[in-house]
């Protein structure tokens, strides 16, 4: 529901690893286990093939794991900011690296700030991607009443937020009267733009820092059953 890349692209970027492992593998095979396999009318083609895929992919992958990657948004939970249908990078060397989802991260240039638009491993299941807004920081006391955000007792004024539910929940219920909730170190608090439609740290808790992919950054296209609209096209993220 709320996932940056649920289907085809996901697959894509779980398959491009593999790929390049087979792809070695034919090579070194057509190497020594048998060179003359090139030799032949479609073994001459076909490692020609296998070689130009192996180097696109000795370039694409280090850029996909390190510097950006490209994403899909799927759900309306961050409308208007973001709609279903954009295709985003993502800045994934801003905040610093973690190994597997389990170590410290590493070589970070700054860590997220408060309004921030993070690309994040669901916690509760971390094959699947989500993106929300950065609400709270390590330190932050966060609180929702009635609807309104406060943060360190202070009420927001949010430009980007969109409310389409005029119910109000009872307090008790997670959506709209919370907290205070205090930030621990090492996470975040993370909420959607369209703050009725949207699971984020109201439901699943604070985000640890280990599990961030990276900072939302361009829309680079946009279509919406097969419907491109150029004017999202190269859009920088708020």
């Amino acid at each position: 529901m709320q996932s940056t890349d649920p289907d085809m692209m996901q697959w894509i970027n779980q398959a491009l690893p593999w790929l390049f492992l087979v792809l070695t593998i034919v090579k070194a095979w057509g190497k020594w286990g048998a060179p003359k396999f090139k030799e032949t009318v479609l073994g001459a083609p076909t490692m020609e093939w296998v070689d130009a895929l192996w180097v696109a992919l000795l370039v694409v992958l280090p850029v996909k794991t390190f510097v950006v990657q490209a994403f899909k948004i799927p759900s309306a939970s961050m409308e208007d900011t973001l709609l279903i249908g954009d295709y985003l990078l993502v800045n994934k060397f801003e905040y610093g690296y973690s190994i597997l989802n389990k170590t410290p991260r590493y070589l970070a240039w700054r860590k997220p700030q408060r309004g921030d638009i993070v690309v994040f491993a669901y916690p509760g299941d971390t094959r699947i991607d989500y993106i929300k807004r950065c609400i709270g920081v390590p330190g932050d006391v966060v609180e929702m009443r009635a609807k309104d955000l406060y943060l360190n007792g202070v009420k927001q004024v949010e430009p980007t937020i969109k409310h389409i539910d005029p119910y109000l929940q009872p307090p008790g219920m997670e959506r709209d009267t919370w907290g205070p909730v205090t930030v621990t170190a090492g996470h975040y608090f993370m909420m959607g733009d369209n703050r009725d439609n949207s699971a984020d740290s109201r439901y699943w808790g604070q985000l640890d820092e280990k599990l961030i992919r990276g900072k939302a950054w361009l829309i680079y296209w946009h279509s919406n059953n097969f419907h491109p609209d150029l004017s999202r096209m190269f859009r920088m993220i708020h």
